[in-house]
């Protein structure tokens, strides 16, 4: 079992940056590839970015790529969404999922390949 717990979310003007992170409990969160999801009001949820077992590869939506960092550090147990250059359009509740294997992302793209989720953190930029 492993539980996932976002936090950094916030209030941030377009321009800004935040910086998500995900806490797992758990002793085999190396066994996961971790992704971001986001869902905004009135839409479903997508994937924004995932990140392999190893952290040696990520994979990024093209709405964000050059704008959203994913990395992970397995010894605290934590993955990060860096989040530069937001736009309004970024608005959503983000969430933090983890697929047991290797889980790319094709795999992502797939809700119910995810294990596990996070209860999710809003991320609100205004204009």
């Amino acid at each position: 079992q492993v539980q996932l717990v976002e936090s950094g979310g916030g209030l941030v003007q377009a321009g800004g940056s935040l910086r998500l992170s995900c806490a797992a409990s758990g002793r085999t969160f190396s066994s996961y590839a971790m992704g971001w999801f986001r869902q905004a009001p009135g839409k479903e949820r997508d994937v924004v970015a995932t990140i392999s077992r190893s952290g040696g590869s990520a994979y990024y939506a093209d709405s964000v790529n050059g704008r959203f960092t994913i990395s992970r550090d397995n010894a605290k147990n934590t993955v990060f969404l860096q989040m530069n250059s937001l736009k309004p359009e970024d608005t959503a509740v983000y969430y933090c999922a983890a697929v047991e294997g290797m889980g790319g992302w094709s795999t992502f793209r797939s809700e119910n390949s995810v294990n596990y989720w996070g209860q999710g953190t809003q991320v609100t930029v205004s204009s």
